[in-house]
């Protein structure tokens, strides 16, 4: 039997272990910024760092006072010292870990929308998809109502639906949530002129990379303490999402011909895919999964921008929202006994589960955004557009002193 000595220190293990995986995914917010600020222009970058750090901010009141409750079924609505007592506050770290992961819904999309879209409007579409969209969800796949919704999974498709650490609950419902707002927004300005792409430079390519490196160091935090307690950390996870990472990298370098832009969201696109099956995939399989989504990447991009003229930035939609439907899908494959895999995972119950996020962000995507554009309007005004968001809401440049006289 347990000593109180010997339960206190698993406890006081358990919440150490999580606080550090929340620290490394909190960093990654720093390279979804930095990731931003070298993809717009310089007149745009002040309002990428701003607009980062204001929905994490209003995330993490949303998420605390409504998003994890209805998660989780866990209020925090009681004196101090009950927070604590049970367990050391392991379901305060434990919120926290997963801030990191709502957060990045208001992350994602920012990176699509960016250059055009009013300050205000997307802050309040943040915090609803944060305290209602996302964890509504969640709850279904990872929360309190798991067990009603994997039922269904387990019934039509022989197991329950599996993601591991996030392909689907958070980045391809981060990324579809995005496409309706990109779409409603339109394009920015002189990117399509008479039926004509004319592509805007990146404005930063070390930040670029800087951020993608952020990101992916961040990343192992995200994946590996998903476990969410210390005895069932598996090296198995840390290795794919290496594995995954570097297909991503290679992938990108050959289907993007030497192109940094792609081979440092190759990396991203990598781990985005391995997110779901990172636990039970063979390393070769990760590889192969991450090389996968980085082609689909640089094509869908391509597609994207040039075939459908749709004006995504940073590419959210491809990088986080079909990639992060073929991370759910690839977990179904490369899960698979016969492929090296651990098993006990379905292909139908994966299609199943990434389509539904789909069709899940896709209806609360258009009908918040649609509902803003009526009311309150989420597109600057020309006149802001044409000068910047960093002047028009910020009213300073990224760097001041060249407009000092």
């Amino acid at each position: 039997m347990e000593t109180v000595a010997a339960t206190s220190l698993r406890a006081g293990t358990d919440v150490l272990f999580l606080m550090l995986g929340a620290v490394m995914v909190f960093a990654m917010h720093a390279g979804f910024a930095f990731l931003e600020v070298g993809t717009v222009r310089k007149k745009s970058q002040v309002n990428a760092f701003v607009k980062i750090l204001t929905d994490w901010a209003v995330s993490t009141l949303v998420y605390f006072l409504i998003g994890f409750p209805i998660a989780y079924g866990i209020s925090f609505f009681k004196p101090a010292d009950q927070l604590v007592a049970a367990d050391m506050g392991y379901e305060l770290v434990h919120y926290f870990f997963l801030l990191c992961f709502a957060a990045c819904i208001p992350a994602i999309i920012s990176g699509g929308i960016a250059e055009r879209a009013k300050f205000w409007p997307q802050v309040a579409a943040g915090a609803i998809f944060v305290g209602l969209t996302y964890p509504l969800f969640e709850s279904f796949i990872w929360g309190q109502n798991a067990s009603l919704l994997q039922g269904i999974f387990k019934s039509v498709g022989g197991a329950e639906f599996h993601d591991y650490a996030g392909s689907v609950v958070v980045h391809s419902i981060g990324g579809w949530l995005a496409l309706p707002a990109i779409l409603v927004l339109g394009p920015r300005m002189g990117r399509y002129v008479k039926q004509r792409s004319h592509p805007i430079p990146v404005s930063n390519i070390p930040f670029l990379a800087l951020g993608s490196w952020i990101l992916a160091i961040g990343w192992f935090g995200f994946n590996v303490m998903s476990a969410g307690h210390i005895d069932k950390i598996s090296g198995l996870v840390a290795i794919n999402s290496l594995l995954a990472m570097v297909g991503g990298v290679i992938a990108a370098l050959i289907a993007g011909k030497n192109d940094p832009g792609f081979i440092h969201n190759g990396a991203l696109a990598g781990l985005i895919a391995v997110c779901a099956g990172s636990d039970i995939m063979h390393p070769l399989a990760a590889f192969a999964t991450g090389g996968i989504a980085a082609v689909i990447f640089v094509y869908g991009f391509h597609i994207e921008q040039e075939k459908l003229r749709i004006d995504d930035v940073l590419g959210v939609w491809p990088l986080h929202g079909v990639i992060g439907s073929w991370g759910g899908i690839a977990a179904g494959i490369f899960g698979q006994k016969w492929l090296g895999g651990v098993g006990g995972v379905s292909f139908v119950s994966q299609l199943c589960g990434s389509l539904l996020a789909i069709a899940v962000a896709l209806g609360s995507g258009f009908l918040v955004y649609g509902l803003l554009h009526k009311t309150v309007g989420i597109r600057m005004e020309a006149e802001d557009e044409f000068n910047g968001p960093d002047l028009a809401i910020h009213h300073t440049g990224a760097y001041p002193e060249e407009s000092v006289g």
